[in-house]
């Protein structure tokens, strides 16, 4: 994938656990996880905006992008 999630790096920074921000950003624990491990097609805008929100980021925080060699 081309595309690089940064999650757990921002909230480590931000000392926040996985069960804490999936309760603030209301989605599951395990859909915030697969997220998080880069198990996932897509997110929703809304998803990430509440996302960036509660971590006080911006996406560019949380995706990275990186070409396939």
């Amino acid at each position: 994938m081309a595309i690089i999630i940064r999650l757990d790096r921002v909230m480590a920074d931000r000392k926040i656990s996985l069960n804490e921000l999936a309760d603030k950003v209301g989605i599951s624990t395990v859909n915030l996880s697969l997220l998080k491990n880069g198990k996932v097609k897509g997110i929703r805008f809304n998803t990430l905006e509440a996302i960036c929100k509660e971590l006080n980021c911006q996406p560019g925080d949380i995706l990275e992008y990186t070409e396939i060699q």
